[in-house]
């Protein structure tokens, strides 16, 4: 698991590898990530954006961008926190991922981005 502390705001992920939804004949690799944001800020926050950047060991680089997450822009009082899981599919056995969530505060509408660490996508097989 890695995590990041961004004005207060905690963003922990941990991945795991997919084998069932996998086909490496076919060059896809599914993974999926479990993702907590915890708000130990005094400020009630809001999850407006979210933006990633998916790297594979080939060297390419996808972007995805959108409102919120998992269809859901969760409000967090101070002390809460939020969880969510959602997948990617490689095609390669290794890759990255990292990104950003564009969060508001709720009481000064001021926008603010909070960093989610970089984390690696890899095969277990490839592990040893």
């Amino acid at each position: 698991m890695v995590t990041h502390i961004t004005n207060g705001i905690s963003i922990s992920v941990e991945v795991f590898y997919i084998q069932k939804q996998s086909m490496p004949q076919q060059n896809e690799f599914s993974f999926a990530y479990h993702i907590t944001i915890e708000n130990n800020s005094e400020h009630i926050i809001k999850l407006m954006r979210r933006h990633w950047r998916i790297m594979d060991s080939n060297g390419d680089i996808r972007t995805v961008e959108g409102e919120g997450v998992v269809g859901q822009q969760p409000v967090m009082q101070p002390g809460e926190y939020y969880q969510y899981t959602s997948g990617c599919v490689l095609n390669t056995e290794m890759g990255k991922m990292q990104g950003t969530y564009t969060m508001k505060d709720v009481h000064t509408t001021n926008l603010f981005d909070v960093l989610i660490p970089a984390f690696d996508l890899i095969v277990p097989f490839k592990m040893n």
